[in-house]
């Protein structure tokens, strides 16, 4: 079980030692708002062409083959939800992450201080577990997000991104939803812009600069940080992984209609790529790139943002 692992892709909470797994109930008690739905980007729907062949991309992961799918139209929000959002949702409910009730969630080593715990994941000492990690104090115990209101909310699992996007009275987009969209109307493009990852050398994401892991890194950016694609959605490459709805799997039809990924699984798919990834490990920040993680698990570079149906 668990989602695969590498330098960008966050590690499971059971591929952790001696760590148990424990059951959260989402919660939800303000009814959905009605009315449009403010703020979101209406995407046009359509067939396009999902997945990728690029000579270094990962045919483990299932990035091809290039196939057709139709979507239906659809809202999505333009960015990621952002620590000030949470903090909204949180306030009006009272909803407790699972990060908080497990009392610990994963961080990149190079942040973490007090609470490194002795749970350690094979292959990537680069990752610890942090004791009073959450979306709160995304670094452990006496770190804040007071100066990152406009950050994306990270150390949210699954369940809990479903739970605030209950409450929001919308949805987390499925993986075909989310590949439409950022690739904002270019058709086998690498990159929501194109095909250079810096065009003119001018940077377009928020990914691992110099040697990874050693050099020092910034951590996560505000969600509207560099231009937005051809939809007007912000960092779909980099910055932090999003959750899909989808479970995770790797068989596709030739020609998919609305496709919702699996009827179950132990995997949620996420998306996009994080600051820690590096063309030198793990180049997951191309548009058509995808891995997974399990639904309970929460790391400091994994995030969502919504979707609502037209």
């Amino acid at each position: 079980m668990g989602g695969s692992l590498s330098a960008c892709c966050g590690p499971s909470r059971d591929s952790a030692a001696g760590q148990v797994k424990e059951a959260v109930e989402l919660v939800a008690r303000r009814p959905a708002p009605g009315g449009p739905p403010r703020g979101m980007v209406r995407i046009p729907g359509g067939t396009f062409l999902m997945g990728g062949d690029d000579p270094d991309g990962r045919p483990e992961d299932g990035e091809g083959p290039v196939r057709e799918v139709r979507v239906d139209p659809f809202w999505i929000d333009p960015a990621c939800v952002t620590n000030a959002q949470f903090a909204t949702f949180v306030k009006e409910t009272g909803y407790v992450t699972e990060a908080e009730r497990i009392g610990w969630s994963f961080v990149f080593r190079q942040f973490a201080a007090a609470g490194v715990m002795e749970a350690t994941v094979p292959g990537a000492p680069w990752w610890a577990g942090v004791e009073g990690a959450t979306w709160r104090s995304p670094e452990g115990a006496g770190s804040t997000v007071g100066d990152r209101q406009n950050h994306p909310v990270v150390h949210v699992s699954w369940n809990d991104a479903a739970a605030y996007a209950a409450w929001a009275g919308k949805r987390l987009p499925t993986e075909a939803e989310w590949e439409m969209a950022a690739r904002g109307g270019l058709e086998r493009r690498r990159y929501p812009w194109g095909d250079e990852l810096a065009p003119k050398g001018r940077q377009r994401c928020n990914i691992w600069q110099g040697r990874f892991p050693t050099a020092p890194s910034k951590g996560t950016m505000p969600v509207k940080s560099f231009q937005p694609n051809g939809y007007g959605l912000y960092n779909v490459s980099g910055n932090v992984w999003e959750w899909t709805a989808d479970w995770w799997g790797v068989e596709w039809e030739p020609l998919a209609d609305n496709p919702a990924g699996p009827a179950e699984g132990t995997a949620k798919v996420i998306r996009g790529g994080s600051y820690m990834c590096h063309d030198s490990y793990c180049n997951r920040y191309r548009v058509a790139a995808r891995t997974s993680n399990t639904p309970d698990s929460s790391t400091g570079h994994t995030g969502f943002r919504c979707a609502a149906l037209v």
